[in-house]
């Protein structure tokens, strides 16, 4: 809703398509694509696994994106929860 409020364009649930040489393997589900080139991977677990990082990272290239945020919902302070991921 605040994204609506502030205008923001989005897109949740979006659907990625995995290529390999150039034949469609599957589609992956991006939790959230803001504006185009912001990535938001939401989470709700004790801790950050390497495989939540690595999922954002494959994110990043499959959207041509360089920012990701990967979002634990599972802490007492929301900032606690937020990993920045750059390529």
């Amino acid at each position: 809703m605040e994204l609506e409020d502030r205008g923001m364009s989005f897109e949740m649930e979006k659907p990625l398509p995995v290529n390999y040489r150039g034949r469609l393997l599957c589609h992956q589900r991006l939790d959230m694509f803001v504006d185009g080139r912001l990535v938001l991977e939401l989470k709700s677990v004790e801790t950050f696994h390497p495989d939540h990082v690595a999922q954002v990272i494959s994110y990043l290239r499959l959207t041509n994106s360089r920012l990701g945020l990967l979002i634990n919902f599972n802490v007492s302070v929301l900032k606690h929860g937020i990993r920045r991921i750059v390529l």
